[in-house]
């Protein structure tokens, strides 16, 4: 099973996931912030006109056409295929399958996000080069065990193409930078923000417990009328008595809410009670799992939230930090890579005999930050170092001194100087706090955002539902 490190709310990527893996009139809303403005769609005719034209000159029958996203199109055969990818998913999920119309109307919504959200990447400029694809390919194929070159063929008894993967998560690269560009422009996180999540979180003994929530979201357009918000709350109150009689979360999920899970039977995954949003804390954390909302009113519609499962925490935070000084050597076009392991091995004998470690790290050291201090890093808190050096570190008890080793920054030979256990709660509840402001800010940006997006665009569907 192949396992992504990549956020994959788009059906685009879902076939990846081995085994897990009326039409929209544009309108001003004066409401929306300036990053999320975009210029008024043009006529409708003038659009349809604009992509019906793009997809004939590339020989598109127009009746495979089954939307049109702006000048762009979205064919039949395609949402054919995301469709059959999306049906094995949530069938190797458990999940109840909704009716074919109605999980085709979902996919078809999420690949129409999917298609926007590229658009505008596009019209950013944002990009993403065959390097950096390559190295998240790589990474991919690493975490499951298998290498690079292995990879096609594993997709291949999936029946996944290499090129459409590769395309995929390239879209999905695109998206996340996209996103992050977006919530680096709109986050704006004061001191006296930071201070107040600070003390709220230790008021609250459940701010570092973990919960496994589920969601279904009914969303509101965007500047949405008092008529439009009752209609929304009516159907996620059908929802919820639905649910109370029975009903299986994860397929009404699938089959009826509108946010980013929504077909992976709305599985938001793991929160901290300090990420959550604002509306979901006090709700969440006196809840056990199993339990269900009422429908929850919010800036993007009405939520239904589950608790799956709970992982109750201490907030006081005690770490091992390590007292260690290291010797680097780089290989360069004067050192080979086996003359650099052979100098440090050279260099371990000499200290194991008496030679002063300090003295010769001054003297070898390429490490600007160490090197004038004997090669003395300080007291290291564990994951501050790279995977290697960290793994090696450990290893050693206190005095000793590695055998040479490599990282990306070289060759190196590490001593353990001391160890000790530091008490750490206030700084890391500074950084948590600092944190949860940011994931619970980043996903309020985003979801706000796609709502505007999504009523700024001209969309015609020519799907029968």
């Amino acid at each position: 099973m192949l396992k992504y490190a990549l956020r994959l709310p788009a059906v685009l990527v879902a076939a990846v996931l081995l085994c897990q893996a009326c039409a929209s009139t544009p309108h001003a809303n004066p409401n929306v912030s300036a990053a999320a403005v975009m210029n008024p769609a043009p006529p409708a005719s003038t659009v349809t006109a604009a992509a019906i034209a793009k997809a004939s000159a590339t020989g598109v029958l127009l009746d495979r056409i089954v939307a049109v996203v702006n000048d762009e199109v979205i064919l039949k055969n395609e949402l054919d295929q995301q469709v059959t990818a999306i049906t094995k998913q949530i069938q190797q999920q458990g999940t109840a399958l909704p009716p074919e119309n109605v999980l085709r109307k979902q996919v078809l919504d999420q690949m129409i996000m999917t298609k926007l959200e590229l658009q505008q990447a596009a019209n950013k400029n944002i990009s993403v080069s065959d390097d950096a694809l390559n190295q998240a390919i790589n990474r991919i194929a690493e975490r499951n065990g298998i290498t690079l070159g292995q990879l096609p063929a594993k997709l291949q008894q999936a029946g996944i193409n290499y090129a459409d993967f590769r395309q995929n998560l390239r879209n999905q690269l695109i998206i996340r930078n996209l996103e992050q560009q977006l919530v680096s422009n709109e986050m704006h996180i004061t001191p006296r923000e930071v201070q107040a999540q600070i003390e709220a979180d230790a008021a609250n003994s459940n701010a570092n417990s973990q919960y496994h929530i589920s969601q279904i979201l009914i969303s509101t357009p965007s500047d949405p009328s008092p008529e439009q918000v009752a209609k929304t709350r009516k159907k996620a109150q059908d929802i919820y008595q639905k649910l109370k009689k029975g009903a299986d979360f994860a397929a009404m999920a699938v089959e009826y809410s509108q946010g980013q899970q929504a077909l992976k039977g709305g599985d938001l995954g793991w929160r901290k009670g300090s990420e959550l949003p604002t509306i979901f804390t006090g709700v969440i954390q006196r809840m056990q799992p199993g339990d269900i909302t009422e429908p929850l009113a919010g800036p993007g519609g009405f939520d239904i939230l589950k608790l799956d499962d709970v992982k109750r925490a201490d907030n006081k935070v005690l770490v091992t930090q390590t007292h260690a000084r290291h010797i680097l050597l780089r290989p360069s076009a004067i050192m080979t890579d086996a003359q650099a392991q052979a100098k440090l091995e050279e260099l371990r004998k000499e200290i194991l005999a008496g030679a002063d470690f300090a003295k010769l790290a001054k003297q070898y050291s390429d490490d600007p930050g160490s090197a004038s201090n004997g090669g003395d890093l300080g007291w290291v808190d564990p994951g501050a170092m790279v995977p290697e050096f960290q793994a090696q570190m450990d290893k050693l008890q206190v005095g000793q001194i590695s055998e040479p080793f490599k990282t990306q920054f070289g060759w190196h030979i590490v001593q353990v100087l001391g160890r000790r256990t530091a008490d750490q709660t206030a700084d890391y509840a500074k950084n948590k706090a600092y944190e949860a402001i940011y994931a619970r800010k980043s996903e309020e940006i985003i979801q706000q955002w796609l709502s505007s997006l999504k009523s700024y665009a001209y969309i015609e569907y020519h799907l029968e539902i």
